[in-house]
């Protein structure tokens, strides 16, 4: 279970305070994934930050009762000096995993080739970002963490293959999906939510989220 209660956070741009989230609170029981819509610039990248850990709210406070995923394309913990086989194996040892399998599941899994015993240094954006989907469903989480949808690369073959991937661990796992478009939590999420001015609205469903979002637009 991930519980807000009372979580406010803030940023001085310069000229005034922008406001992500003010006394905002709700709960993600494990087993109903949510999806929660926000436009652009509204702070959907703070606020899966902060379940993540990555960031701390200004006030309120944040329970986790589960094993969080980082963000669907975070590379803060992978060392760029590093090949994706060393970073593999790193991260399986941080965890406690097993790391041949965490290297094989990477290895098959982002299909990068030679590239894979190549510092990640070297890759290109959509080569990472295979890479850091590929470590993040190697890991055992409850609650896996997606900004804006799945993978943005030319690999169709590998977008087909994560989400399959993704849609078999919802039966045995929970998402938790921020995005600006309706489509992208259609797939994986029952109940949802809309970030408007610092207030999260919550529904018990998508069609019921949609219309508010869609008035609002």
């Amino acid at each position: 279970m991930l519980e807000f209660i009372n979580v406010s956070k803030s940023f001085w741009t310069g000229k005034q305070r922008k406001v992500i989230l003010d006394r905002a609170s709700f709960r993600v029981e494990l087993g109903n994934s949510m999806g929660i819509l926000a436009k652009n610039g509204t702070g959907k990248t703070t606020l899966i930050n902060m379940v993540a850990g990555l960031e701390k709210p200004d006030e309120g406070q944040i329970i986790k009762n589960c094993r969080v995923s980082f963000p669907l394309g975070f590379m803060g913990g992978v060392i760029s000096k590093l090949s994706a086989m060393e970073n593999s194996r790193y991260i399986a040892r941080l965890y406690g995993l097993d790391p041949d399998y965490i290297e094989a599941f990477c290895r098959w899994m982002c299909d990068l080739d030679e590239y894979f015993d190549m510092p990640v240094g070297t890759y290109s954006q959509g080569m990472r970002s295979r890479f850091s989907f590929s470590l993040m469903l190697a890991l055992d989480f409850d609650l896996y963490l997606i900004d804006e949808g799945m993978p943005s690369t030319t690999d169709a073959e590998f977008n087909k293959r994560a989400g399959d991937i993704l849609r078999e661990r919802l039966e045995t796992t929970t998402v938790l999906i921020v995005s600006h478009k309706p489509e992208t939590l259609e797939k994986y999420c029952r109940s949802a939510a809309v970030l408007r001015e610092g207030q999260l609205h919550m529904f018990d469903t998508l069609e019921e989220a949609k219309q508010l979002y869609d008035y609002e637009a």
